[in-house]
């Protein structure tokens, strides 16, 4: 039975993960002028860690270009990894040769942002979801798989003519629940969602995130929820993790970071979610200032420190390490050590 994301019942590592990332670190080169020359190192990702229990939703919230998309990459295995490590139920995948990981890849899977440049035009909806059937042997024949296409469309409530139709002939919505069918013909363990509903309309977000929270009941699945959207993340999620250019600054319960955001860059984040009250102006807003660093040659010490109103000398110096500030709330910034208060 799947808790439900109103309560904080998923809140903590006991050595029982289902998917763990530890100290996942992926850094890009760029090719550079003649011979190599010039060539840059993109730090995308810089010594993420964080797990995922069964039945559990945690979501990655950040701006745009964070480095919240490269994670959940790591997490599939489809770029290999500058340093650390990905754990499947205790075991370690990231390092493991293509012939095996092919035997894992129905337990994770991925709903991708934009459903119609994810499925392919040329195929109907039974080749689109049967792909994953064929391609990892889970069924014996096409009439098989026709029968199982048949179940996942009735679990994305969609009506059974679809089975024999292109993409092109359906909504937004529809395409994103084909997209959802298709994640879920392995019968995974765990889903990637990355940005899944923000390509939608906001009346077809609703309708895909309750179709996301069903299921999840239903099959025990757990989601990685990535997302920018502060709102919908408060709805479906147990836990909150924040990036900040390639770097986590705040985890915690979804009711203890939306109660009491501890790092400035939360507070900043959560300020600017739209609140719908008459006397919204009242609130106060904490504007951050600048631009974000670019992730070839981020700030020293702190990469928030540029656009922190609350950045000291210390800031400048040394990389704030994950630091307890309540039950399994983790806040990277020294002002939480400096002093406590001023958060």
């Amino acid at each position: 039975m799947t808790p439900n994301p109103n309560s904080d019942t998923h809140t903590s590592g006991n050595g029982h993960a289902l998917l763990e990332a530890i100290d996942v670190t992926k850094h890009f080169k760029t090719r550079g002028g003649l011979f190599g020359r010039g060539a840059q190192v993109v730090q995308a990702v810089n010594g993420v860690s964080f797990h995922i229990d069964r039945g559990e939703t945690l979501a990655l919230v950040g701006e745009s270009g964070c480095g919240k998309s490269t994670v959940g990459k790591c997490l599939l295995c489809l770029t290999p990894l500058t340093s650390g490590q990905v754990l499947l139920d205790g075991r370690r995948i990231d390092t493991l040769p293509v012939s095996e990981m092919r035997k894992l890849r129905g337990r994770i899977s991925t709903i991708f942002q934009d459903p119609f440049s994810s499925l392919n035009p040329r195929f109907r909806v039974q080749d689109l979801i049967g792909e994953p059937l064929r391609s990892q042997g889970l069924s014996a024949s096409r009439a098989d798989r026709r029968k199982r296409v048949s179940e996942l469309l009735d679990l994305v409530r969609l009506p059974q003519d679809a089975m024999d139709r292109l993409p092109h002939e359906f909504s937004g919505g529809q395409r994103q629940r084909i997209c959802i069918a298709r994640a879920l013909a392995g019968k995974p363990d765990i889903v990637i969602c990355d940005e899944a509903v923000s390509a939608l309309d906001v009346s077809v977000q609703a309708q895909i995130i309750n179709l996301l929270q069903d299921l999840q009941a239903e099959l025990g699945l757990s989601l990685l929820f990535i997302s920018h959207d502060l709102a919908v993340v408060e709805h479906m999620s147990h836990r909150v993790a924040v990036m900040y250019l390639g770097r986590i600054v705040e985890i915690a319960p979804k009711r203890s970071l939306f109660a009491g955001a501890r790092h400035p860059y939360t507070q900043a984040l959560l300020s600017a979610v739209p609140v719908p009250e008459i006397a919204t102006s009242a609130r106060k807003r904490d504007v951050l200032q600048g631009e974000v660093p670019s992730p070839v040659s981020p700030p020293s010490g702190c990469f928030f420190r540029t656009r922190c109103p609350k950045a000291f000398a210390r800031c400048a110096e040394e990389t704030p390490t994950p630091r307890a500030v309540g039950d399994n709330h983790l806040v990277a910034c020294h002002l939480t050590e400096a002093d406590t208060e001023k958060l």
